[in-house]
């Protein structure tokens, strides 16, 4: 039983791991649509002041 969860435990980690490396596709979109919110963000600031 002990060995099981430990077999367990390490799977998680590796896939984990594994998971975090390559950055995908939606990530990707997601740091591109970040950074148009905050430039549109700062172009208001500027045309508020």
């Amino acid at each position: 039983m002990k060995r099981c969860f430990i077999v367990l435990i390490l799977m998680v980690f590796v896939l984990t791991v594994a998971g975090c490396e390559k950055e995908g596709t939606a990530e990707k979109a997601g740091k591109t649509f970040d950074k148009m919110l905050d430039s549109a963000k700062d172009k208001v600031n500027e045309a508020t002041k």
